[in-house]
Parts: C-alpha cells; structure tokens; sequence
C-alpha cells in the first residue's frame, strides 16, 4: 500500500458513482465512471439500467461511452458513433435524455 495522498502511478483517477433509484424505478440505477488524467477526461461511461425496461445489453437503456476506441451512444441493445465535443456536454445530452425517457415512463403507467 501506498502513503495517503500520493498519486497513482499512472496520474489517472477514476470517479464512480452509482445511484440506486426508488419509488416507480425501484431496481434501476443511473451509473457515471470517469477517468481522468493530467486534469482531463481520457475515459468516461454514463448508463440509465433498468432491466424492467430493457432485457439486453446488461439491461443498459441509454448509455454514453468511448470504450473501443470511439464515443457513442447506447440505446435499448443497439449502439451508433456519436460527434463528440466535451465530455461536459455528453453529460449533458445524457441528463437530458434520461429524464425524456424517465416523461415516457410516467405517461404510459
């Protein structure tokens, strides 16, 4: 183990955080994991799971990733390239989508 504070040894930090969601989507997470280095984002992955909802893709409604080698967007088992500008602004669009789909949701219930 390492001295308290010091950097790993790559300069890389990796930021998950996972919120279990409750009420209507009791089960379904909002999950976020965040690589960075030298202060910028080298690795992201944003994803909405409800396995009520979807049954492929580990249950992934939406995502946003750039796992192998290119950005791209997750939708109910089926991905597509999407122009990347800012990881600010993928969170964003991710934000945004979720609580569309999250509108759907409520109406058909």
């Amino acid at each position: 183990m390492g001295s308290v504070g010091r950097k790993p040894p790559s300069g890389r930090t990796t930021t998950i955080e996972i919120h279990r969601l409750r009420g209507k989507r009791k089960g379904a997470l909002l999950k976020e994991q965040v690589w960075v280095e030298d202060g910028g984002v080298v690795a992201y992955s944003l994803a909405y799971i409800n396995l009520r909802i979807c049954s492929v893709d580990n249950g992934r409604v939406l995502g946003y990733d750039n796992s192998h080698e290119y950005h791209h967007r997750h939708f109910m088992g089926k991905a597509q390239a999407i122009e990347f500008t800012t990881y600010a602004a993928v969170a964003e669009r991710f934000i945004a989508e979720v609580h569309e789909l999250w509108r759907i949701e409520d109406e058909e219930d």
